[in-house]
């Protein structure tokens, strides 16, 4: 699909972190395998990840959230272009500061790293009994295994940010969660019931 393409030329060409390849199949595989059909998404950069989603699953109605007035003009734009405004809902605003009422089959997490504690407990309660919390970017360019990869101060912040919601995930009791090498790191977690 052209306007695909286009997309992820614009996000190379801008330095728009959009999921890699592996990442935004697997995430479209696991909503068709699943039956997904709600996603809240925290980030939405370009729209690109909630395209992919609705583009996948014809009946996917999406929730996104994007801080960055720039990002949310473009996302907006795009989503128009695939013609989604009826399916693809997007917020500008500073998560933290959203509150919805909305439950949804799937939580997506790709915004701020330094905030993915914050966005997984402000927003597990609008999952539904069976919901999932899906997060990316949990390597981090392999910099979470490998810190020393990077001499960047405020870099090696983030990666303790990163790796403090890994063990945050590990010892959440309310809910079982698999890692999986696939991308940039993803996390599955699923409430226990």
């Amino acid at each position: 699909m052209v306007y695909l393409r286009e997309l992820e030329e614009y996000a190379k060409e801008n330095h728009v972190p959009i999921m890699l390849k592996e990442g935004i199949e697997f995430l479209c595989n696991y909503i068709k395998e699943n039956n997904i059909n709600t996603v809240l998404e925290i980030g939405s950069a370009i729209g690109y990840s909630s395209i992919m989603m609705c583009l996948n699953n014809k009946n996917l109605k999406v929730t996104t959230i994007e801080k960055n007035i720039d990002m949310y003009d473009e996302a907006l734009k795009n989503i128009n272009k695939f013609n989604m405004n009826d399916r693809i809902n997007i917020i500008n605003d500073d998560a933290l500061n959203v509150n919805i009422s909305d439950k949804y089959d799937l939580i997506f997490i790709d915004a701020a790293k330094s905030q993915y504690i914050k966005f997984f407990e402000k927003f597990e309660n609008n999952l539904n009994s069976e919901g999932i919390i899906l997060t990316d970017n949990l390597s981090f360019h392999g910099l979470v295994e490998n810190p020393n990869l990077t001499n960047n101060r405020n870099t090696k912040q983030l990666v303790k940010k990163i790796k403090k919601y890994i063990d945050y995930l590990k010892s959440n009791n309310k809910y079982n969660t698999k890692f999986y090498s696939i991308g940039d790191g993803i996390s599955v977690s699923k409430k226990k019931n």
